[in-house]
């Protein structure tokens, strides 16, 4: 690799030769880009075509940012014929080259970012957003740590006779629940062959996935991960997992579902950010003096999260079915509250040893972006700390009786997207690239869904209007 031509992710030809010595079974590689929306996007090449790969990037489309959900065009992101529909450079992430587990062939994995053909980032990647957030802090002499917590659904392929989503059944005997059984030991004895598949999974990939739960809804599970000292690594553990969960879900004849609220009558599925905040030294500067009088720090960047929180949801809740999770009691947030122990709030201080001080953002739904909503997280704990903003009292016992009326947030997706194409701290927290690209998809997916005439229309109107 010459000079001209080194990859400016800061990727090495010696870390792909030495992955194919180390794994000579391993036959294609999945180079996966994610777009605004969190979706893997990319090719499967085969073994010859990695080295190649670290040497020269790959060349890809620009479009292949400015897709919608389904991964059409929108043209208002700029980013399609306005440009010529040219290619751009992809080039491989360091540290992101890893096999994956229980696939025929074996096949490996490496995350890939977005960069003009002369090197510059090119910044409607959602990576680089979350970076340039990182940047900022470090030149202040901050670096986040963090981990994001995985909820999901396992549901029978098939839906059941009410058209409905049904709980898959256990694929250990093919036993069917269908009660909550939140915290249920016993219950996740049922699904322990594609748990283990899961945890393999992780293994190969490097991340340390931790304790898996029954959640509060049938077949809803989740999955923690251990805590990161990089929040970019975080966010692609989650990023990564996600993909792990559904390619097992898949291999044991079941369907993983990462739908922020796929039954109307349960909980939806959340993705908690845990985020601290450590200093050069390596110090938690969230930790408090004496426990309990909490440090000026904290609360700054808890000001900052409240204060930025309504312009900042439809990042939170980029879809339709998001909006669908936040109801009163549904361990979903409805207002932008703080409170310590507490899960009726949006900004939980969790309890525990002070040395592991952290915030828990609990808005994002499973469908967000991580890359996004680190960034965006960020953002506002900076623009806190640097106008050191009071967060207010602290919610204490039940946070939903503030209720919606009075939450300062949006209440539905369309106010969502208004409000974040009209805020300058988003443009900043995500780039104006990735801010323009992000709310025009979101604005074109908006009008996609009020355009489709679905199932609901004909119940409430067929046979009475």
């Amino acid at each position: 690799m010459t000079a001209a031509d080194a990859s400016p992710s800061g990727s090495t030809l010696a870390e792909a030769e030495a992955f194919l010595a180390a794994h000579p079974e391993i036959e294609a590689f999945d180079i996966v880009l994610h777009d605004a929306n969190g979706i893997g996007r990319g090719k499967i090449i085969r073994r010859h075509e990695l080295l190649s790969f670290y040497k020269s990037g790959r060349h890809l489309p620009i479009s292949i940012l400015g897709l919608d959900i389904v991964g059409e065009d929108v043209h208002e992101t700029g980013l399609i014929w306005d440009q010529g529909d040219g290619d751009l450079r992809a080039w491989p992430i360091p540290g992101t080259l890893v096999p994956l587990h229980n696939t025929t062939p074996p096949r490996g994995e490496v995350f890939m970012s977005m960069y003009t053909l002369d090197g510059v980032k090119m910044t409607s990647d959602p990576r680089h957003a979350l970076q340039r957030q990182v940047d900022a802090l470090a030149a202040e002499g901050l670096h986040p740590a963090g981990a994001f917590e995985l909820e999901f659904f396992l549901l029978d392929n098939d839906r059941g006779p009410d058209g409905k989503m049904q709980p898959a059944r256990d694929v250990l005997d093919g036993r069917k629940s269908r009660k909550t059984e939140v915290y249920s030991v016993d219950h996740l004895h049922g699904m322990m062959p594609l748990f283990n598949d899961i945890y393999a999974g992780a293994k190969a990939a490097g991340i340390t996935a931790e304790t898996m739960i029954s959640e509060y809804a049938p077949g809803q599970y989740e999955l923690t991960l251990h805590y990161r000292t990089d929040v970019m690594q975080a966010a692609d553990d989650v990023v990564r997992l996600k993909r792990i969960v559904r390619a097992q879900a898949r291999a044991h004849g079941v369907t993983a579902c990462f739908m922020a609220k796929p039954n109307e009558d349960y909980a939806g599925s959340g993705m908690h950010f845990h985020v601290s905040m450590l200093d050069d030294a390596g110090k938690n500067v969230f930790v408090e003096p004496v426990e309990g009088q909490w440090n000026p720090t904290l609360l700054h960047a808890l000001g900052g999260l409240r204060d930025t929180m309504a312009e900042s949801m439809l990042v939170f809740a980029p879809h339709a079915n998001s909006w669908r999770r936040f109801a009163s009691q549904s361990y979903a947030p409805v207002s932008p509250s703080w409170g310590v122990n507490n899960r009726s709030v949006a900004l939980r201080i969790p309890a525990g040893d002070i040395r592991a001080r952290r915030i828990e953002h609990r808005p994002s739904g499973v469908d967000a972006n991580p890359y996004l909503v680190a960034a965006t997280v960020l953002a506002g704990i900076r623009h806190g700390l640097a106008n050191r903003i009071d967060p207010g009292p602290e919610t204490t016992g039940n946070g939903y009786e503030d209720g919606p009326d009075h939450a300062g947030i949006p209440s539905d997706w369309k106010s969502a997207i208004d409000a974040a194409r009209a805020s300058a701290f988003l443009k900043d927290a995500l780039g104006e690239d990735m801010h323009r690209t992000f709310t025009a998809i979101k604005a074109a997916e908006y009008q996609r869904v009020m355009r489709t005439v679905s199932e609901v229309d004909f119940d409430l109107y067929l046979h009475t209007v």
